[in-house]
């Protein structure tokens, strides 16, 4: 080293060791490193990964150890991607998922709810719809498994089959789920198979599990809770229904079962076995709030390899008649005696004039002239008899006049005096009676026509359900708070026709005076039923005033009272007939009867 770079470095060494004696800052401190979780993310090694890793890799031991224990051998089909599939017709819209390969929603295309929503007859959101099997393991829901599916279309357009076929491959077997949905209609079929699973169930049998809280479709949910019920039908030909009240209702059925349907007013959703559920468990509620109508629940145990059908639709008379037998009655016909007019008439009346209008309105004013055509022999005959008991109403009021006091007397002499003169004092009433059928099958015929739905005519926006022309701000107890003006209408007019009839008959005091109570009962009674029926009923008795206002023109009540007169000269030495012998006999019996208790009463005094 020369003289230069030892000076040099003598140097250098001489401006570090001042420099740092004066101008170097104090230590900085240690800081400890930071516990937050940001930092923990950013300060992660790699030595920490493998560490992560392995706790992943524990739970999901920990997860396949408790699948296997739970599902055995078809766990290995509870992990997968869910799939939405779709089947669809001019009728239906139906979505499945393949976790389970079961229906998730069901849409009825062509209708739509009171809020002109998308009609969703059925929603796994608010049910749920599961089938089980038994394996050795125990019961296990299928909709916890994944499936494969695959869609396929066969057939002309005529009798096109849409198919959907879910398939999940376990051990050496596999089961099967296949759907099938024709072109046209509302019926769903669907099959659950198994494949060389013979070691890994215990019994070849499958349960469905079927709740659902059924969704508001209607506007008015009185009236909709009112029509929504259970129904089901056995193999043995016996249908039944749990309660249509709002009461719980449960029923065990142990006997094999064709079909159960959750029946709403207008629409049903049912399941049908090809051929027969082995038993069952129903059971429906009513919410304590209005987010559903009613909900139901359906436990039923079937067969494997055995086909049913699903039926999501509307309950249309004709459509529910071919489905299976008995499932018609979703549609309530009314009393037996009754229920034959509307199957048998009206509805076959009603679909012919709808070929040729399309205005509800039009087609009710149209049934109402061809009943009252049909039936008007029995309005004539009806008026006739009327006519003969006003005509002999002097006789009548001279029997009172001279046996006012002695009722079996009178009622003696009044059946001798209707043999002579040819007069039966039912002659009004059954004409009458014969035509009832039809007034009542109206009342059940309207409030269940789907047909009518959504239907508006003149100030009526629906005609299935009330027509309101006033709010009311209270509600009077059996009325409603609303008014409705047709049936209004209907009082008036039935009030009207009573003033009308009663000019024309003998009828006095209560049985007088009841004509004009029955029309403001039924004011009450129809207030919140649908319009078409208030409507049915106006237009009935205004017909009705017109045909006797029109007989009454032909009617001669002199000629009449020349045929009773020919009567009673023909009848004069006629012998009684048995059956006026046995009811004077009765009457005799009956008033020795009442006779009786007086002479006991005598004797002991």
């Amino acid at each position: 080293m020369d003289k230069n770079q030892a000076t040099g470095l003598i140097l250098f060494a001489a401006v570090i060791l001042v420099y740092s004696l004066f101008f170097a800052s104090e230590p900085e401190p240690i800081i400890e490193p930071q516990t937050d979780s940001a930092t923990q993310l950013q300060s992660k090694t790699s030595d920490d990964e493998p560490e992560q890793f392995g706790e992943g890799a524990q739970n999901d031991s920990l997860n396949d150890l408790s699948n296997q224990k739970k599902y055995g051998n078809f766990s290995s089909l509870v992990k997968g991607e869910e799939q939405v599939f779709t089947l669809e017709n001019e009728d239906l819209k139906v979505t499945f998922s393949n976790k389970g390969g079961e229906i998730q929603t069901v849409e009825v295309k062509g209708f739509k709810t009171y809020d002109q929503q998308a009609l969703i007859l059925f929603d796994r959101e608010f049910g749920d719809l599961e089938y089980e099997i038994n394996a050795r393991e125990g019961k296990i829901g299928l909709n916890d498994l994944y499936f494969q599916g695959s869609q396929s279309t066969s057939g002309t357009d005529e009798d096109r089959m849409h198919q959907l076929v879910f398939t999940a491959n376990v051990g050496g077997g596999s089961l099967k789920r296949s759907y099938r949905l024709p072109a046209t209609g509302y019926q769903l079929a669907h099959t659950l198979e198994t494949d060389g699973l013979e070691t890994l169930v215990s019994d070849e049998i499958a349960t469905v599990n079927w709740k659902a809280d059924l969704p508001v479709l209607e506007e008015d949910m009185l009236e909709s809770r009112r029509k929504t019920y259970m129904n089901f039908y056995t193999t043995g030909e016996d249908y039944d229904y749990l309660t249509t009240g709002d009461s719980e209702d449960a029923q065990q059925i142990g006997e094999p079962l064709k079909w159960v349907a959750f029946k709403q007013r207008f629409f049903t959703a049912g399941i049908v076995a090809n051929q027969q559920f082995l038993d069952g468990n129903l059971a429906q509620e009513t919410p304590l709030d209005a987010s559903s109508v009613k909900r139901m629940y359906a436990t039923l145990r079937l067969p494997m390899n055995q086909e049913v059908s699903y039926y999501f639709g509307p309950n249309n008379y004709k459509i529910l008649k071919q489905v299976t037998p008995e499932f018609d009655k979703n549609v309530d016909m009314g009393y037996v005696f009754v229920s034959w007019v509307n199957k048998y008439i009206i509805v076959n009346l009603f679909h012919w004039l709808e070929n040729f209008f399309d205005n509800y309105g039009v087609i009710i004013i149209l049934i109402v002239f061809i009943i009252k055509l049909f039936l008007l022999p029995l309005t004539y005959k009806s008026y006739i008899g009327m006519a003969k008991m006003r005509v002999i109403k002097p006789e009548i009021d001279e029997l009172k006049e001279k046996y006012g006091d002695d009722q079996t007397k009178m009622q003696q002499e009044q059946m001798k005096l209707f043999g002579q003169l040819g007069v039966s004092p039912i002659s009004g009433c059954l004409p009458m009676v014969l035509q009832m059928p039809f007034l009542l099958a109206m009342f059940f015929f309207f409030p269940n026509s789907i047909e009518l739905r959504q239907e508006s005519f003149l100030w009526a926006h629906d005609l299935s359900t009330y027509d309101s022309i006033v709010n009311l701000p209270f509600t009077i107890p059996f009325y409603g708070s609303h008014v409705s003006l047709f049936t209004l209408l209907m009082t008036l007019s039935q009030i009207a026709y009573t003033h009308f009839n009663n000019q024309l008959t003998t009828a006095q005091g209560p049985m007088k005076n009841i004509g004009y109570i029955m029309p403001v009962v039924f004011m009450f009674v129809l207030n919140s039923f649908p319009a078409a029926l208030s409507f049915y009923y106006f237009v009935s008795n205004m017909v009705t005033f017109g045909q006797q206002a029109l007989i009454k023109q032909f009617v001669d009540d002199a000629k009449i009272r020349q045929k009773v007169e020919e009567s009673k000269a023909k009848n004069a030495n006629k012998k009684k007939s048995k059956f006026q012998q046995r009811i004077e006999q009765a009457m005799k019996a009956a008033e020795s009867k009442k006779a009786e208790p007086a002479k006991k009463k005598g004797r002991q005094k």
